[in-house]
C-alpha cells in the first residue's frame, strides 16, 4: 500500500527530475532536441520517472491536490514505457518545453506550503478507510488480471502500482 509519509519524497523526486529536464533543454531548439539522441532520450527518461513518481503518490494526495493533471502525467509515463515506438517527438518536446516548468512550480508550492507532519497525522485516520478500499482494489485487480486486462489498464482503474499488480 502506498504510504502518506512517502508523498513528500515522491514530490521531491518529481521536482528533481523536472529540474533535470529544464537543464537538458535549456537554450536548445526543437530541431536540436530531436537531432541529438542523448538529449532526446535523457528528456524521455526524466519525464518517465516524473510519471512513475506521480503514479506512486497516494490516491489521497492526488484527490486533495487537483491542481495538476495526475492522470495525464501517469499516462505520459505509460506511453513512454509501453508505447515508446509511438512517442511523438512533438508531444515529448511540448511536454518538456511547456509543461515541465509549471509542474515543477506547483510541486515546489506543495513542498513548501503543506504541513508534512500534519499530513502524516491525518494519514493515520485515512489508512483505516483506505485498507478496505485497498482490499477491494486488490480483488478487482486479480479478477481483471485473470481476464487478461493490460497491467496499465488495471493500474489506472484500481489505483494500484504496476509493482503491486505484478505481484498478484
Amino acid at each position: 500500500m502506498r504510504e502518506h509519509k512517502r508523498d513528500k519524497g515522491r514530490l521531491e523526486d518529481i521536482r528533481q527530475y523536472a529540474l533535470n529536464v529544464e537543464k537538458i533543454i535549456e537554450g536548445i531548439t526543437f530541431d536540436e532536441f530531436v537531432g541529438d539522441i542523448r538529449v532526446y532520450y535523457s528528456v524521455m527518461k526524466n519525464v518517465e520517472v516524473i510519471g512513475e513518481a506521480a503514479n506512486m503518490l497516494t490516491r489521497d494526495f492526488k484527490e486533495k491536490h487537483t491542481e495538476l493533471p495526475w492522470r495525464l502525467i501517469v499516462k505520459m509515463r505509460n506511453v513512454l514505457v509501453h508505447g515508446y515506438a509511438q512517442v511523438s517527438d512533438t508531444d515529448l518536446w511540448q511536454t518538456a518545453s511547456n509543461d515541465i516548468t509549471p509542474l515543477r512550480e506547483q510541486v515546489d508550492r506543495y513542498l513548501s506550503e503543506i504541513d508534512w507532519d500534519e499530513w502524516e497525522r491525518e494519514a493515520t485516520e485515512f489508512v483505516e478507510m483506505e485498507n478496505a478500499q485497498y482490499s477491494n482494489a486488490i480483488q478487482t485487480a486479480r479478477k481483471m488480471k485473470s481476464k487478461g486486462f493490460a497491467v496499465d489498464d488495471i493500474a489506472e482503474i484500481t489505483g494500484l502500482s504496476l509493482m503491486e499488480i505484478n505481484r498478484l
